[in-house]
């Protein structure tokens, strides 16, 4: 059945009258902002060990600032990519559940 020009909106349900009832939020969007906020502190952590606070030799950074970076990289780096696929593949689900509505 065609839809017409002057329906409110072609989501309505055509028995109830209304728009279907959303999906609840799952914090999906806030796994995929902590996530990548966290990565994005490891990466410039590790970016400013290598630049400016005398990168990282055979024994280990440089410097006692070198070596703060060096652990906060080391803590951040994973932790962010982890919450960042989490996120990822919960953003997939999703969308994938809408879509199958």
């Amino acid at each position: 059945m065609p839809s017409r020009s002057d329906d409110p909106d072609p989501r309505l349900s055509r028995l109830s009258g209304r728009l279907p009832d959303p999906l609840p939020d799952d914090g999906t969007s806030t796994l995929l902002r902590g996530g990548s906020v966290i990565l994005l502190a490891g990466a410039v952590a590790v970016g400013l060990l290598l630049t400016v606070l005398g990168g990282v030799g055979v024994e280990g950074a440089h410097s006692n600032s070198g070596w703060f970076a060096l652990i906060v990289g080391a803590m951040c780096l994973p932790f962010g990519g982890l919450l960042t696929l989490l996120g990822a593949a919960k953003w997939l689900r999703r969308r994938s559940l809408i879509r199958n509505r």
